[in-house]
């Protein structure tokens, strides 16, 4: 079986639920952890589908391995491979087909609602229009020439776009655990006391409510999201 290839760029930003979805499945998948300095590997046919996750930094900062990753994601599209990016992952896709990436107007920190744009698109998301996500970012992407927004939100225009039917980029994170959203919480607690002043930061308490039902809400939509990605994977030819 063809392996999904993960890339990590913060020790802090997991594959969460992408994780518990692929190897339920039995699906073949390896982690590239470049916050530990591994490299980017050269792009082969053998790449069954790509998975890029969150990180603190931005796709504009002079990273050591941006070049290597944008040239990774933009030879995976070349050759249909199945891409999926969560907030700097969709940032890095969205990068790597020629948008641009730039400040948001403001912080869009916990769980808020997004609607769906095109209802063509909502089989990505399990025939649904509206509903809730976690958001905890500052930049956002421009939408590349050629893919079709599909997500937004109050706090943020541009939530998520498909390019090409394979490939999808989320400003947001769906691939949140429990345990996650509570790490975050606390390893940032300092910063939410001074950014919730604003309307689109919630507080940590705001966060942590009733968080085992929102997550299990959110792994639901991810699910739907993962199995729409998967399914243009060639994991087995």
């Amino acid at each position: 079986m063809k392996p999904v290839l993960v890339f990590r760029f913060s020790p802090t930003e997991q594959p969460g639920y992408l994780e518990t979805f692929l190897n339920e499945r039995g699906i073949h998948w390896q982690l590239i952890k470049l916050d530990e300095g591994q490299t980017v590997p050269a792009f082969n046919q053998e790449v069954a589908a790509v998975a890029l996750m969150g990180g603190p930094m931005s796709v504009n900062d002079d990273l050591s391995w941006r070049d290597p990753i944008i040239n990774f994601i933009q030879a995976a599209v070349a050759a249909d491979v199945p891409v999926i990016g969560h907030c700097l992952g969709g940032q890095f896709l969205a990068k790597a087909l020629g948008a641009e990436v730039s400040d948001n107007a403001c912080w869009e920190v916990g769980w808020g609602e997004v609607a769906v744009e095109d209802t063509a698109a909502a089989e990505w998301f399990g025939g649904l229009e509206k509903f809730d996500v976690f958001h905890w970012h500052y930049q956002t992407f421009g939408i590349p020439a050629g893919a079709k927004r599909v997500m937004s939100s109050k706090y943020c225009t541009n939530q998520a776009y498909v390019f090409n039917g394979l490939h999808i980029g989320f400003q947001c994170h769906i691939e949140m655990t429990e345990a996650m959203v509570k790490k975050w919480c606390e390893d940032s607690k300092d910063d939410l006391d001074a950014m919730s002043m604003s309307e689109s930061v919630m507080t940590k308490q705001q966060i942590l409510s009733d968080v085992g039902n929102r997550v299990a809400g959110l792994n639901h939509l991810a699910k739907s999201v993962y199995q729409r990605w998967i399914a243009n994977a060639k994991l087995d030819s």
